[in-house]
C-alpha cells in the first residue's frame, strides 16, 4: 500500500440485495466512480452488487506504478468471492480493461450466467508503441474520453508507463483465452472511441464461443459510456439481457 488516500468518490461499493450477483468492474487509471451509475441502477432491480477497486486505482499514479496486471485481477477475484458467497448466479460487467477483466474472469469461471463488457480492450495499439519502455516514467492522460458538456471521470492525471506494460500483458492473455467464453455475451461498442479502437469489440464478438451473443453500438458516446449520453440506455440494455436469461 501507497500512502496516498482513497480518493473520494472511487471507494469500492456493495449493494446488498437477493441471490443474483453482479460484478461491476472499472478500467484502466479510472475508478468505481464511473461505473457506481450503472451499479445503482443494477441494484434498484434488487440485484446485489459488488463494484471493487481495483490495486493501485482511485489513490495516485505513483501507487498505481507500483501494482501488476495480477494483483488487478486479485482484486476482481476477490469481488467475484464476494458474491459467489451471496449469490447463486452470477452476471460480470465491465468498462475498458474492466471488460477486459470481464473476459478474463468469463474464461476461467464458466459457470458465470452472462457477460456485458463495455468498450473492452483486447487490443491496445496506440499503447502498444510503450511496449517494453521505461521512460518517460509518466505519460499524459487517458481518462474522461466523454462526449457528454461537463463531465468528468475520476481518473489518473497521468499514465505510468510501466502499468501500460501491465495492462499490454493482462489483454495478452485475456485475448488468447476468448475461446473459452461460452456464455451469453452482451457487447457494448461506441462507434467513436479514442481510447479502445471500436473494432475491439468486433473481435470479441467474433473470438467467444458464445452462441447468445450481441454487438450494442453506442451512437452518443466516447468511450467512458457508463458516464456518457448513452449510460441509461446501457443499463436498461443490461436489466433486459439479465431478466431475458434469468427467465430460463
Amino acid at each position: 500500500m501507497g500512502n496516498y488516500e482513497i480518493q473520494q468518490g472511487a471507494e469500492p461499493f456493495y449493494f446488498k440485495g437477493n441471490k443474483i450477483g453482479v460484478l461491476v468492474l472499472h478500467g484502466f487509471t479510472g475508478s468505481t466512480q464511473s461505473m457506481r451509475y450503472l451499479g445503482e441502477q443494477l441494484a434498484s432491480e434488487g440485484y446485489t452488487v459488488c463494484g471493487p477497486r481495483l490495486k493501485g486505482h482511485g489513490t495516485h499514479y505513483e501507487d498505481m506504478e507500483q501494482s501488476t496486471y495480477e494483483e488487478w485481477i486479485e482484486s476482481v477475484e476477490e469481488g467475484y468471492q464476494w458474491l459467489n458467497e451471496r449469490c447463486d448466479t452470477l452476471f460480470i460487467t465491465g468498462l475498458s480493461m474492466g471488460g477486459t477483466l470481464t473476459l478474463y474472469l468469463a474464461s476461467k469461471h464458466p459457470e458465470v450466467k452472462g457477460i456485458m463488457p463495455i468498450n473492452a480492450a483486447i487490443d491496445l495499439p496506440d499503447l502498444e508503441q510503450m511496449r517494453g519502455k521505461t521512460e518517460p516514467r509518466f505519460l499524459d492522460a487517458i481518462g474522461s474520453d466523454i462526449k457528454a458538456e461537463g463531465v468528468e471521470e475520476l481518473a489518473y492525471e497521468k499514465t505510468p508507463t510501466k502499468s501500460i506494460q501491465e495492462i499490454l500483458k493482462l489483454v495478452e492473455i485475456t485475448r488468447k483465452d476468448l475461446s473459452n467464453i461460452k456464455m451469453p455475451a452482451l457487447i457494448f461498442k461506441s462507434i467513436e472511441d479514442h481510447v479502445v479502437p471500436p473494432e475491439n469489440s468486433t473481435t470479441i464478438y467474433e473470438e467467444i464461443a458464445s452462441t447468445n451473443k450481441e454487438v450494442i453500438e453506442l451512437d452518443d458516446s466516447y468511450h467512458v459510456a457508463t458516464l456518457d449520453h448513452d449510460k441509461a440506455f446501457i443499463a436498461e440494455k443490461c436489466k433486459a439481457f439479465m431478466k431475458e436469461l434469468l427467465k430460463v
